[in-house]
């Protein structure tokens, strides 16, 4: 079962930021970071603002043992202070440089998903399975958990990755790879799309 994360001890939500932490590490987000031994530190740091922000913007889900997480966000609700307190915060834990290298990638993909941006839609923020139970089927239900917020809501659903492999898994679940756009450190930006009667795997 997958339920919204409210009201988590200091304790749980120092666990949930460090099991997602981890499986981001080897992100190719963090490509300009160097190799994951030196960047992970950093990536830690950045990936504990960020859950942070979609957890208290009430839009981090998981299932019972918090080892599988989803960001879902309705992009007619995402909450602008919150975003910008966000930022502020990683300006404040991570140098300057490394900032200012992944904004520099990000410009350049930003637009990656304008086919849809300008409807409303459901952002998934972020897939994340702890690494020592990736394989298990994990990911699978919080894509299908996912999908079934977006048909409830008549919305399209919506997946950014940076990791081709991730890309593929979302193909299989019947989501639509309507772009791709590449960025000049090398990294990849996936758009998918769910929509409401898009044809589901059969396992």
């Amino acid at each position: 079962m997958i339920r919204k994360l409210e009201k988590l001890s200091a304790a749980q939500l120092d666990r949930v930021r460090a099991v997602i932490g981890e499986a981001f590490v080897s992100n190719e987000l963090f490509h300009n970071w160097g190799p994951e031994a030196q960047r992970r530190g950093d990536v830690l740091k950045y990936m504990s603002v960020y859950v942070d922000y979609v957890y208290r913007a009430g839009e981090l889900y998981a299932n019972e043992d918090l080892t599988g997480f989803i960001g879902l966000e309705d992009s007619a609700r995402a909450p602008v202070l919150p975003r910008v307190k966000m930022i502020c915060r990683l300006f404040a834990a991570l140098p300057f440089r490394r900032i200012r290298s992944l904004l520099g990638y990000v410009k350049q993909i930003s637009k990656s998903n304008a086919r849809y941006a300008k409807r409303r839609h459901l952002d998934a923020l972020m897939v994340c399975v702890d690494r020592d139970r990736q394989g298990q089927g994990i990911a699978s239900g919080l894509i299908r958990f996912a999908q079934a917020e977006a048909d409830r809501l008549g919305l399209p659903l919506l997946f950014d990755t940076d990791m081709k492999a991730y890309a593929d898994m979302y193909q299989h679940f019947g989501c639509e790879l309507y772009n791709r756009v590449t960025a000049e450190n090398g990294v990849t930006r996936y758009s998918l799309c769910w929509e409401k009667g898009a044809a589901a795997p059969e396992n």
